[in-house]
């Protein structure tokens, strides 16, 4: 019964993430505009995801303690250039972007960095 509840939460936990930004991105998309919405918040919170998700991996924790976190981070990357498409700059995107994926790759080179990322 523990097991089975443990693997409820843990699947409901990923559906609800599933649908987390959908309605933000849907009012992005039929209001046509991005306005209402704080880049530099925005961008913040894209780098928390990815930052926990890298020292996840990184520490090989068990996949379902983090398995939402790409689906949040692909809905913060699409909320991200809906934002500056309707800016009407997509190619703004491209350092942004340029700098998460270099991240991504920096993060774990030396188990330090990624331990001074994740600290409070």
């Amino acid at each position: 019964m523990r097991e089975q509840l443990l693997l409820f939460c843990n699947w409901s936990t990923l559906g609800v993430c599933a649908a987390l930004k959908l309605p933000q991105i849907a009012a992005v998309l039929a209001a046509r505009s991005a306005r209402g919405i704080s880049l530099p918040s925005l961008l913040l919170e894209l780098a928390g995801f990815l930052v926990f998700l890298r020292y996840q991996c990184y520490y090989e924790y068990p996949l379902l303690t983090y398995l939402e976190y790409p689906v949040l981070i692909a809905q913060d990357a699409l909320l991200l250039l809906c934002v500056f498409h309707f800016n009407g700059n997509v190619k703004g995107a491209a350092p942004y972007l340029a700098v998460f994926v270099a991240s991504w790759f920096v993060l774990p080179l030396q188990k330090w960095i990624i331990d001074l990322a994740m600290q409070e």
